[in-house]
């Protein structure tokens, strides 16, 4: 999908969510994020600097990214988590990854899962470590493609809960493109509807949903569960 002429803030330390119809653009504008993909025009900024302007492992680092279905590294758990220090380092203060056994900690695994192969754990399991394989450079900005969306609800409600408490506990901006509208209202804070590539509306996300400015927003949005 072109996103076309879209201009949009992404509030800090706060749970953002993408969300529009199939093929508004949401995870085309989480790419850009990433640098998984560049603009043809314009420019993304973090912390008032282009993106393009920092080394991409230096990105990276700041900026963690979860697919929509996880992708474990052949070997165990410790493995995986291990990789994404090896090939993005560490970021922040303390200049040091953060402890494998406190980051599962934090996605509700035990500290017994880093022994166990990751290809063989449940589709759950399996997101949970992705996610925790995000954090180990201590990002900034943690990007979540539907994160949920080939889970059953009850998993996906205890995902979406280690979410919420991932992002207060660290302090981060969770941008996170969803499709069930009722996930976007019980998790975010903020909400940014894309349709056609084009911004349609965006701002604190109970105010979307009860009382939107533009039409086409208060249409989609009062479709919610």
């Amino acid at each position: 999908m072109i996103l076309h002429d879209l201009t949009v803030d992404i509030p800090r330390t706060a749970i953002t969510a993408l969300v529009g119809p199939s093929g508004a653009g949401k995870t085309s504008m989480l790419r850009l994020l990433d640098r998984l993909d560049d603009p043809s025009r314009g420019e993304v900024l973090l912390d008032g600097q282009p993106i393009t302007t920092y080394e991409v492992g230096a990105l990276r680092r700041r900026v963690g990214f979860v697919f929509q279905r996880p992708a474990m590294f052949t070997g165990t758990v410790a493995d995986n988590l291990r990789i994404a220090v090896e090939l993005g380092g560490a970021h922040g203060s303390e200049g040091e990854p953060v402890p494998m056994d406190r980051i599962l900690t934090a996605v509700e695994l035990s500290p017994d899962y880093l022994g166990r192969d990751a290809t063989r754990l449940s589709g759950g399991e399996q997101q949970r470590v992705s996610i925790a394989r995000a954090l180990m450079t201590r990002p900034q900005v943690l990007l979540l493609d539907e994160p949920t969306s080939a889970l059953d609800p009850e998993v996906a409600d205890r995902l979406l809960a280690t979410i919420a408490r991932v992002q207060q506990k660290y302090g981060i901006s969770v941008v996170m493109v969803t499709h069930r509208l009722g996930e976007a209202r019980t998790i975010s804070t903020w909400t940014i509807m894309l349709e056609g590539g084009r911004l349609v509306e965006a701002g604190p996300t109970e105010q979307l949903f009860t009382a939107a400015a533009t039409p086409r927003a208060r249409a989609y949005l009062a479709t919610a569960d």
